[in-house]
């Protein structure tokens, strides 16, 4: 995209009402504009596209603005038809992973939040690749609305309309706080794609500051954790992050997140065979999350090239659970692996050099 040009994915629909002011139009066209993009879902904003407007606005807006659409550079589908991945083209020649999920009665999208990532976890392809830069609020909604336009063009057993966000793409969303914050107000909006808060869910390695700024947001995004181990030494083996914002000082942001709004938060545990998924593991798991409102979700390792690690057994992850469920009355789920074939797991994502 040309960068003269407005991003409309990364404006508000207030926003994008005084833009058009600015721009010398009528504000009854921004509403025009806004449906144009998120109920019609149009991939552009040629005057062509926009027949219900009148030419003087259409050629206003073609010349200064464009919906940001991300390019697909490829697409690959699992075996099941469950599941899709993307490869999105971004402006300076970089590019994303955005997966299409699909559940009895349901889409899901997840969208990634950076290209690359600064956290350095060891078993995730994102990870390996280091950081490349943020995304903007614009470049995040727009993984959104490729999600929706395509469950919309090409429905599903899950349905046509895109109901959830899992922001558990590329990069670290709470290290991209502004932007990403700025893009589930978008997402959020009644007016367009609609979706509740409830429905949006932000993974992190465990950001402690952004974690209890995080808490203070009038509608915050369900919060899920990574968690993957339950000492400080083991954890920071696994997440150099967890070096800088250590064990203690993470779990006690997230006392103060379930404190502040109520809400039980989804500590992710990836499951590695013979290095965290004993019983002992899971004992410890317990002693740390005791009193804390928590689920936790076991995740088997997922292979990528730059790991060596297999994933868990399945007789050790059920005896994991029961652990957790028996002996510390935790709630645990063992995620359902999706995209495995595609390279679309978690901790999976990285585009091709």
């Amino acid at each position: 995209m040309n960068p003269e040009r407005i991003d409309l994915y990364g404006l508000t629909r207030e926003e994008l009402r005084l833009q058009c002011v600015r721009w010398g139009l009528a504000p009854v066209h921004a509403a025009k504009v806004w449906s144009h993009l998120y109920l019609d879902l149009a991939a552009d904003v040629s005057p062509a596209a926009m027949p219900k407007l009148p030419e003087r606005v259409r050629a206003r807006i073609a010349e200064s603005a464009a919906p940001g659409v991300l390019p697909t550079a490829a697409r690959t589908d699992s075996a099941d038809g469950w599941t899709r991945k993307f490869l999105l083209g971004l402006g300076d020649g970089g590019a994303v992973e955005t997966v299409l999920m699909r559940y009895p009665g349901r889409v899901t999208a997840c969208v990634s939040s950076q290209a690359g990532c600064a956290m350095g976890c060891v078993f995730c392809a994102t990870g390996q690749m280091g950081f490349r830069r943020h995304l903007t609020a614009g470049e995040i909604v727009a993984q959104a609305v490729h999600v929706a336009r395509t469950a919309r063009a090409e429905p599903g057993e899950g349905g046509d309309r895109l109901r959830n966000i899992v922001l558990m793409g590329m990069g670290e969303p709470l290290h991209n706080y502004e932007a990403v914050m700025r893009a589930v107000e978008i997402l959020l909006d009644p007016a367009g794609l609609a979706l509740a808060a409830d429905h949006i869910t932000l993974s992190t390695v465990g950001v402690a500051p952004a974690i209890l700024r995080l808490a203070r947001e009038p509608r915050p995004p369900h919060l899920a954790v990574s968690l993957h181990a339950a000492t400080q030494e083991e954890r920071a083996a696994l997440v150099p992050a967890a070096k800088r914002w250590p064990l203690e000082e993470l779990m006690a942001a997230c006392a103060a997140y379930s404190a502040a709004t109520g809400r039980r938060i989804l500590y992710e545990w990836t499951l590695i065979a013979g290095q965290n998924d004993s019983p002992a593991h899971a004992r410890a798991v317990g002693r740390l999350l005791h009193g804390l409102p928590a689920q936790v979700n076991l995740i088997p390792l997922n292979p990528t090239d730059g790991y060596g690690g297999a994933p868990a057994e399945l007789g050790a992850a059920r005896a994991f659970q029961r652990v957790l469920a028996e002996e510390f009355s935790l709630p645990c789920t063992t995620r359902q692996r999706r995209g495995i074939d595609i390279a679309a797991g978690c901790g999976q994502l990285a585009p091709p050099d």
